[in-house]
């Protein structure tokens, strides 16, 4: 990619693993807590980590992609659907 820097880390947290292990498919946040033994806070941070890795995206619905500059993380976090990359399903099935 011209003019980007892309770097690809395989390192992740196990709480990373766990939750990006959910989301082969859109998945919304309430599916999470749902599907993976940790606590709400336990899965906010480790979307962040992956999120900040751009290992997901988020949603604002199924279908509708929430691009980088109108994310809104921190407060939405819970109302948003989330997607493993291309990126993280291969860190995911590397690790």
């Amino acid at each position: 990619m011209e003019g980007k820097e892309v770097f690809l880390t395989m390192e992740m947290t196990d709480q990373e693993f766990d939750v990006l292990d959910e989301l082969y498919f859109v998945q919304p946040f309430e599916f999470l807590i749902s599907e993976v033994e940790l606590d709400t806070d336990e899965i906010k941070e480790a979307l962040k980590g992956l999120l900040d890795k751009k290992y997901i995206k988020c949603f604002e619905t199924v279908d509708e992609e929430v691009f980088e500059q109108d994310l809104d993380f921190e407060n939405k976090y819970a109302e948003y659907y989330y997607l493993a990359t291309k990126a993280g399903l291969l860190a995911h099935n590397l690790s």
